[in-house]
């Protein structure tokens, strides 16, 4: 009875790993925003006012998006 696609996929990745395949990271490196005003990186995200992103450093009160 073959196995199910997960057990397939462990498999893949360790035969990648067995023939000098680089393996990826599981979780992606964390990115930190600056505010490009005072240069901290205490930035918050927050909804703009017509719905898209921005970004407000919460050490120096500037807003960009």
């Amino acid at each position: 009875m073959p196995g199910s696609s997960l057990e397939e996929d462990g498999d893949l990745l360790d035969m990648a790993g067995t023939q000098g395949c680089e393996q990826l990271p599981t979780t992606p490196a964390p990115i930190s925003l600056i505010c490009p005003s005072c240069g901290s990186t205490h930035v918050a995200q927050v909804l703009g006012d017509n719905g898209g992103i921005s970004y407000v450093c919460t050490a120096c009160g500037h807003s960009w998006s």
